[in-house]
């Protein structure tokens, strides 16, 4: 896994605060394998929150925490939830391949 302990940390308690205690969090992408450089910090964040609008908020209270802690980064991502319409098949290959967090 190509994040520092502090990065992961920070991303970990951002997740919680944002997304509750019970969130599912992995690491996927160029960032979860050793062997990779550079990329993009693609995340896979599962919750039971059903509701969009917090979902929403939620989504942008955990941005705004990882960036201002770890600094400017490209984050991707993909959120979960249980009220999802549409589950395209990044979503199972994220949680699948990912490494969590």
């Amino acid at each position: 896994m190509r994040l520092t302990a502090q990065q992961a940390g920070v991303i970990r308690r951002a997740a919680v605060e944002a997304f509750g205690p019970d969130v599912e969090l992995r690491l996927f992408g160029s960032r979860a394998d050793d062997r990779q450089r550079g990329g993009d910090i693609d995340l896979y964040v599962a919750t039971k929150e059903n509701d969009l609008e917090r979902l929403a908020r939620a989504e942008l209270d955990f941005l705004v925490q990882v960036k201002s802690k770890i600094g400017e980064q490209k984050i991707d991502l993909l959120l979960d939830y249980p009220s999802r319409r549409h589950r395209p098949p990044i979503l199972d290959i994220a949680r699948a391949t990912g490494v969590p967090l």
